[in-house]
C-alpha cells in the first residue's frame, strides 16, 4: 500500500484514518478506509520521508529496469542508431597500481585512491556509493 497516496479522512488523538486505494482488486470499488493508530501512521508515514539532500528518483515506462535494455535496443533499431562504442578499458598495468591523491581522505586520513577519471559532461561508470555510506 502506498501511503503517500492516501487521502485523510480523519484525525483525532488516539486514531488515523485514511482512504488508500487497493490495486490489487481487478474490478469493484478499490477505495478502502484504513484506522491506525496515530503512531503507527507517522512511523508508516515517515518510512517515505528522505533525509536531506536526497531526491526520489523513479524509473517507469521505457526505462523501467526490467525490460531497459530491450526497449533501448528496439528504440536504436528504430532510430537507425548503433549501440555507443564501449569506453576503452583501463590495460593491466594500471589496474596493478591504483592512482592516489596528494589530498588524505577527510573521513580517516588515508590516502584516497582513484576508482575514475571522466571528462566533463561523461556519465561516470560506477554508480554506487562507497560500501560505508551505503550501510
Amino acid at each position: 500500500m502506498a501511503i503517500w497516496n492516501a487521502r485523510l479522512v480523519s484525525a483525532d488523538a488516539d486514531t488515523v484514518a485514511f482512504r488508500w486505494k487497493d490495486y490489487r482488486i481487478k474490478h469493484g470499488d478499490r477505495q478502502k478506509v484504513m484506522r491506525l493508530a496515530t503512531p503507527e501512521f507517522i512511523r508508516r508515514f515517515l518510512i517515505h520521508v528522505l533525509p536531506d539532500g536526497f531526491h526520489r528518483i523513479r524509473h517507469y515506462g521505457l526505462l523501467a529496469s526490467s525490460t531497459r535494455k530491450a526497449n533501448l535496443t528496439k528504440i536504436r533499431a528504430l532510430l537507425c542508431l548503433q549501440r555507443p562504442e564501449d569506453p576503452v578499458a583501463p590495460s593491466a598495468e594500471a589496474e596493478a597500481a591504483p592512482l592516489t591523491l596528494r589530498e588524505p581522505s577527510p573521513c580517516c586520513g588515508g590516502p584516497m585512491r582513484i576508482i575514475e577519471i571522466f571528462r566533463r559532461g561523461q556519465k561516470p561508470m560506477s554508480r554506487a556509493p562507497p560500501r560505508e555510506q551505503a550501510a
